[in-house]
């Protein structure tokens, strides 16, 4: 055999494993969320970006943004005062036509609709009966949603609230200590959480029959230094949660660049789902709509890559057995 031939062949021999080794890998999961999910003209936004890029995000939506003038003087969470909601209200009837139609529209499309509750209020203190509660006001609010603003409801909106509703984001990523919010999700029939902070992107875990999710860690900055792959966080980091417009692109630049790294750094090793938070916020100028817009178009149009959402990635991390029963 001829030196050249040898080399072709050894060559051959050498990629093969590394060709096969790359066909065995699971895909690339990127799991993008809005909390909130209230303005309309960002509903509109986020719907645009998923469907030029083949992605599907999850939106935990706020009820109160289902409340008219009535519903709020009725609506009591636990421990406030009627009519009081950390996030506010819906301000007309109109308002409250066109967000039903966009969460509507976006299930049809594949979008994940889950439950961020609904006056955001921090509920590390309550009880299993104060989340039950929380959740019947969020279930019930959504049930007669169309009705209360004076339209006939599509036909399969009233199974997508009954049983197409499986997740849930408690507001601040404030998990109460224990097992009563995971008591009170099961009742609810919440088949995921995705309240959990990670130290890095990590798998979840199931407790008690929900699998929890925790949005990670990224390194950020000039120094590297961690911080909760969340816009909200990068806004206090970066201009102290007071709007800065005139450093929108070096802000965009910076998020940018945590987002791409922390997606590199799984795509090129063990691939664990990357998640990322977001709200139906600008801030900044938009400077992390921005970047979460770059590296959609970026990475979601690879083959190795899903963009899911998370009732999406739920069967897909179950098939590489990667589930587990542990606490983070």
């Amino acid at each position: 055999m001829s030196r050249s031939l040898l080399s072709a062949c050894l060559s051959v021999s050498l990629l093969v494993p590394a060709v096969a080794e790359a066909a065995d890998r699971p895909k690339q999961l990127v799991i993008i969320s809005f909390d909130g999910a209230h303005d309309n003209a960002l509903w509109l936004k986020s719907r645009e970006m998923a469907a030029k890029n083949g992605a599907h995000f999850t939106y935990f939506l706020s009820c109160t943004f289902l409340m008219n003038e009535a519903a709020k003087k009725a609506y009591q969470a636990p421990h406030q005062k009627r009519g009081k909601s950390n996030v506010g209200f819906a301000q007309s009837d109109d308002e409250i036509r066109e967000r039903l139609g966009n969460i509507w529209h976006a299930h049809l499309e594949g979008h994940d609709i889950s439950s961020h509750a609904c006056g955001h209020f921090d509920g590390r203190l309550w009880s299993e009966a104060d989340w039950s509660a929380e959740y019947a006001t969020f279930h019930a609010t959504l049930k007669n949603a169309w009705k209360s603003v004076g339209l006939q409801e599509p036909a399969g909106w009233q199974d997508l609230v009954d049983h197409g509703i499986k997740g849930f984001r408690a507001p601040y990523l404030s998990a109460t200590a224990g097992t009563d919010m995971i008591a009170a999700e099961k009742k609810a029939s919440f088949s995921y959480d995705a309240s959990l902070v990670t130290k890095g992107p990590a798998m979840p875990v199931e407790e008690d029959g929900i699998i929890r999710f925790g949005l990670p860690l990224i390194p950020e900055g000039p120094n590297e230094k961690p911080i909760i792959g969340m816009d909200y966080n990068l806004f206090v980091r970066h201009s102290k949660g007071e709007e800065d417009t005139a450093d929108s692109a070096e802000f965009e630049d910076r998020a940018y660049a945590a987002f791409k790294e922390a997606f590199d750094k799984q795509y090129a090793g063990n691939r664990i789902p990357l998640q990322l938070g977001f709200h139906f916020v600008e801030m900044n100028g938009g400077a992390y709509w921005r970047a979460l817009d770059r590296l959609v178009s970026d990475v979601c149009h690879r083959d190795d890559v899903a963009c899911v959402s998370y009732s999406e990635a739920i069967p897909m991390i179950e098939a590489r057995g990667r589930l587990q029963t542990s606490g983070l």
